[in-house]
């Protein structure tokens, strides 16, 4: 009894051995089944993952986790309650946020600097030229030791000029002279202004009686020299050109100015210039005109100032700096990096509550500083990414999320119905009268009004000590359609 006891143990050890055995190699089979079966039998924890992906090609997509193909990192998962998830925006899990380092940023209101700095290079005034040419055909005879680039002054020397054809010309003028006959002498006289002869030479010929064939031309204005074609003995045709004269007692300043910024402009402002040749010294000029092309490689336009030479100190090919003084004025303001241009449409990625992004639809201003004016599209105080944004609208683009438009972030700055919204502007005084001012302002994105000339209700008790032409920081409520100055600050007077 007690040996059929033990042999039936023997039996039933070794039947539970054989149990567990195929129960590992069903587990086995089981989790290989698992892994054939797609992404989505896949579960993570107690979250289940439809596929992963490299967030820097995130349209191609992985049924398991690994190593990604194109850059040297893990390839994330994305998770079925993320993809069926119905709030707005698309959900990024924060340890991916946190690995691509994103940077955020506040939306604010700021003043946004109004001057305009460019480089600039001095060149000629090619308006003041004078073109020096052979009135008639003859021989040079000498030339005064010039070259181009040489500066002279007006009435300078260039050459002498033996003109043959002038000498019968002149033998029957103080024939006719002789005679006494003034309209003939006069007729005779206006024939040799005719053919090319300078008052100053008819004159000669008068004083001495005989006549004058070699002629000295000299230079109209005083500059440089830019070019000169005339040697000792070479034959001359008339209308020749045998130099060329640029004027110095003004320079062009041409700068180049970038495409974003030249609707700021108008010709006749100051402009303050710092060439290296002078450093430390401060000039002015004036900017004359602004050139109706632009340059297809670098998208600038070429603003051309002119400046007075006084001592011929400022050569052509000088280099320098200029800058346009313009107007500061308050504005929304959002880093420049932040702002993301596709070329059919301006967007932000906008981070909201619970880890959420979503693209936003913005209209910009200006830039200066690294900052970029909102004119639509933001309110204050939302946050925008301003790092890694790219990645984040790539996201969203796959997860079928909608940028928010301009009307639905228009809609969200609407003031609620306990009170009127206050909101910000700068502007010049252009006219008070009792309980109203006329201000210039310029933009309202909050309310989405362009810069404009508008009259506003103004109590007694605000806007004390301020008169017209004053530059002003202002807020002022929009209710009923009638907009009315709360407060009235004068700005310190621009240099």
């Amino acid at each position: 009894m007690m040996r059929f006891d033990r042999n039936h143990l023997r039996y039933a050890a070794a039947a539970a051995g054989l149990i567990l055995l195929g129960g590992a190699f069903g587990l086995g089979l089981s989790r290989l089944g698992s892994d054939r079966a797609g992404p989505a039998a896949t579960v993570s924890g107690d979250r289940e993952v439809l596929y992963w992906y490299d967030p820097m090609v995130p349209d191609q997509r992985f049924d398991r986790p690994g190593k990604s193909p194109y850059m040297d990192m893990d390839l994330v998962p994305r998770y079925a309650d993320e993809a069926s998830d119905t709030g707005a925006g698309v959900r990024i899990d924060p340890a991916l946020i946190q690995s691509l380092g994103a940077r955020f940023a506040t939306v604010r209101s700021g003043t946004l600097e109004g001057d305009v700095a460019a480089t600039a290079v001095v060149d000629f005034n090619a308006r003041d030229v004078a073109i020096v040419q052979a009135r008639a055909a003859g021989f040079v005879e000498r030339v005064y030791d010039r070259a181009p680039g040489d500066v002279i002054r007006a009435g300078a020397p260039l050459a002498d000029l033996l003109v043959p054809g002038w000498g019968g010309a002149q033998l029957e003028y103080l024939a006719l002279r002789r005679t006494g006959d003034a309209a003939l002498t006069a007729a005779a006289r206006q024939r040799l202004i005719l053919l090319g002869m300078p008052e100053s030479l008819v004159a000669a010929v008068e004083r001495s009686g005989r006549p004058r064939t070699t002629v000295t031309v000299s230079s109209p204005i005083g500059g440089a020299i830019r070019t000169l074609g005339v040697r000792a003995g070479m034959s001359v045709p008339a209308g020749m050109t045998l130099a060329e004269i640029n004027g110095l007692s003004t320079v062009w300043l041409n700068a180049a100015i970038p495409e974003a910024m030249a609707g700021r402009l108008r010709v006749g402002r100051t402009v303050e210039v710092t060439l290296a040749a002078f450093p430390g010294e401060r000039m002015t000029g004036r900017l004359i005109a602004l050139l109706p092309e632009v340059a297809g490689d670098s998208r600038t336009v070429t603003a051309r100032i002119e400046m007075a030479n006084r001592g011929a100190r400022l050569r052509p090919g000088m280099y320098g700096q200029i800058v346009f003084g313009g107007e500061s004025g308050t504005a929304l303001l959002v880093p420049s990096e932040a702002v993301i241009r596709t070329g059919r449409r301006t967007l932000v990625m906008l981070a909201l509550e619970g880890g959420r992004y979503q693209p936003a639809e913005v209209r910009v201003g200006r830039e200066a500083g690294g900052q970029t004016q909102i004119l639509a599209g933001l309110n204050e105080g939302e946050r925008v990414v301003a790092s890694g944004q790219f990645l984040l609208d790539s996201e969203a683009s796959l997860s079928g999320v909608e940028a928010r438009s301009l009307d639905q972030a228009a809609a969200a700055s609407r003031p609620a119905a306990d009170g009127p919204v206050v909101h910000r502007a700068s502007g010049r005084v252009q006219a008070t009268a009792e309980g109203t001012i006329t201000l210039a302002h310029g933009p309202v994105p909050a309310l989405r009004w362009p810069a404009m000339t508008m009259t506003f209700r103004l109590p007694e008790t605000v806007g004390q000590g301020v008169s017209i032409g004053d530059q002003v920081d202002f807020t002022f409520e929009a209710a009923d359609g009638e907009p009315t100055v709360r407060s009235l600050t004068r700005k310190a007077a621009a240099r």
